[in-house]
């Protein structure tokens, strides 16, 4: 179901963007911030918000919209669950008929996600340019889905945002580089903008690590005697032996030290379908956590064991030891800089991973590999620049 609210902005240029999952709510709400710094110096930007509701859970979808302060869509789609080829028509549907309405200069979209996928072909369609922002990455496993929506939605990108050196080098190996038609920009990473500018408003706010009874006697402030998992990719939730041999590793784990595991309704659905809840015996299964609580429970974290990319960088941000439960990473970065170990789905290897990291703290990162924490205001100035030599070269 369509729903829209009229904006009274008398724009510069219009631009449509488009989230459905929760780390693309982190990354617009960067951007979003950045837009609204533009436009009360410089000249208007409306920005379109559209949601497809491939999130649509309260946590893993509206509480995100609130602690962001991210505006309210202008659209939200009703998408919901389905197969990758459903959910990606649907949204490419319903998207198409917003962009024939509203008619933007540009499409933003954000990530790897059926959201992303649709809306730049949707775009692309209507002959409208897609700026893609986290262009570049690679993990070089196309059985991933991510892997096949962010190599299209690349090759149907005009502007494309990496967000490190090694995201441009991986599209000159594709052929994708400034000229003919494409726009190719290192800015950094939107999600570093996020992290500076939240996790002092979690340390502010959030209460979860009492609440989880986390906090040791001694300290108030930090208790690195826990481990953080997060698991919702479908290579390991919908493949019974991985998930049956990851929960194994955090269950031997969880008799030495407590392992918290915010369940992503994907994995909370194969765990019960598969019955393997007692594999997860000595582990804390929770409900998913806001965006504030999350960043409280990485920062304070003896180390993290994940399969999402975002978590990865986020404990390499907060200089936590990451173990990955996936073969390849996109971020190789931090692997080669020794912040995180790839351990894939088996048991005695994910141990090992966790036994190799010693529980230490790494140094704070003074490298810079992802940016300077002003990643949105970069990608809204350049924009705006182009859009200004567009102007110029139709008056």
């Amino acid at each position: 179901m369509l729903s829209n609210k009229k904006s009274s902005l008398s724009p510069f240029f219009k631009m449509v963007t488009i989230v459905g999952a929760r780390p693309q709510f982190i990354k617009a709400a960067a951007v979003s911030r950045a837009i609204q710094l533009s436009n009360e110096k410089k000249r208007k930007i409306q920005e379109i918000l559209v949601h497809t509701g491939q999130h649509y859970d309260y946590l893993m979808d509206r509480v995100f919209f609130e602690e962001l302060g991210l505006p309210r869509p202008h659209y939200h789609l009703g998408v919901g669950s389905g197969s990758h080829g459903k959910q990606t028509g649907v949204i490419l549907e319903r998207t198409e008929t917003v962009l024939q309405k509203e008619r933007p200069g540009v499409v933003l979209v954000y990530g790897d996600t059926n959201s992303t996928l649709a809306g730049a072909l949707a775009s692309a369609k209507l002959n409208i340019p897609v700026a893609h922002v986290e262009a570049g990455l690679r993990s070089y496993n196309h059985r991933m889905p991510e892997e096949v929506n962010r190599l299209l939605t690349d090759h149907l990108s005009t502007y494309l945002f990496c967000p490190t050196a090694q995201a441009i080098q991986n599209l000159l190996k594709e052929g994708v580089r400034n000229g003919k038609g494409k726009i190719v920009k290192n800015v950094g990473d939107v999600m570093y903008d996020s992290i500076l500018y939240y996790s002092k408003l979690a340390e502010q706010k959030s209460t979860i690590l009492k609440d989880l009874s986390l906090l040791t006697p001694n300290s108030q402030l930090r208790t690195p005697n826990y481990y953080l998992a997060t698991l919702h990719r479908a290579e390991n939730t919908d493949d019974p032996k991985r998930l049956k041999s990851i929960l194994k590793a955090l269950n031997e784990i969880g008799k030495k030290y407590p392992v918290i595991l915010p369940l992503h309704p994907r994995t909370k659905k194969m765990i019960s379908v598969h019955r393997l809840s007692k594999e997860a015996r000595h582990v804390k299964l929770i409900a998913p956590v806001s965006y504030l609580n999350m960043l409280m429970l990485e920062k304070h974290a003896r180390a993290i064991l994940t399969d999402s990319g975002g978590v990865q960088k986020e404990a390499y941000w907060f200089g936590v030891p990451c173990v990955t439960l996936r073969e390849e990473t996109e971020w190789v970065e931090t692997v080669r800089r020794g912040w995180n170990v790839l351990a894939g789905a088996e048991t005695d290897k994910i141990i090992r991973g966790v036994k190799s990291l010693g529980g230490k703290k790494f140094l704070k990162d003074s490298m810079g590999l992802f940016g300077d924490g002003r990643t949105g205001e970069k990608i809204i100035r350049i924009m705006t620049s182009l859009q200004m030599m567009k102007h110029q070269n139709m008056s």
